[in-house]
């Protein structure tokens, strides 16, 4: 099975890749993607891979990702790459200063574009938001804090089976595997 990862981040087509190792050859292509505008990151994931694969003309996957906090009502949800690119962790933090309320979450839609068509596929971590800690990970992962450890915290493996994104790609992991084994048998 091989498909290929469109995204910008170096990261998180390595983190992609390191969860699909085995199972998968997971090709990385830097491909400059409209940014749609919208609350739904299924929708924005989803054109994405509509851009790309009209592209491309390959399988491959497209993902987009909210970082929403409670005390500041949902924000900044799926604009966290543009608002860690513009005030980072450090401004995250300042505008929390004095909250009390923490609480925090990581959402990720992974689109699978085809000849099939798209589908997506989307995961979810509870969290809350800490002083900076660790040294792995990139974005918002050292003030991220899930089960008393950071995600800059836990080793690539570790991050690759519980966060959000994991998540995500489990649920397009599975679903590979059936339109394999169902491919397979059509063959057989």
């Amino acid at each position: 099975m091989k498909f290929s990862v469109v995204t910008s981040n170096v990261h998180k087509a390595r983190e992609i890749a390191a969860f699909f190792k085995g199972v998968a050859e997971v090709d990385h292509i830097s491909l400059d993607c409209p940014e749609s505008r919208d609350d739904d990151i299924g929708v924005i994931a989803r054109k994405k891979a509509e851009y790309a694969y009209a592209a491309l003309g390959m399988p491959l996957m497209t993902d987009d990702t909210a970082f929403s906090i409670g005390a500041l009502r949902g924000f900044p949800g799926p604009y966290a790459a543009y608002v860690h690119r513009t005030i980072g962790n450090p401004g995250i933090l300042r505008l929390l200063e004095g909250k009390l309320d923490r609480r925090a979450y990581f959402e990720t839609a992974v689109a699978f574009a085809s000849e099939e068509g798209i589908r997506v596929f989307r995961g979810r971590i509870e969290g809350r938001v800490v002083s900076p800690r660790g040294s792995d990970g990139f974005g918002y992962d050292p003030i991220f804090e899930w089960e008393g450890r950071t995600l800059a915290e836990l080793s690539l493996d570790e991050k690759s089976r519980i966060s959000h994104r994991a998540r995500a790609l489990s649920l397009l992991k599975a679903w590979l595997e059936t339109r394999d084994f169902q491919v397979r048998q059509l063959r057989e």
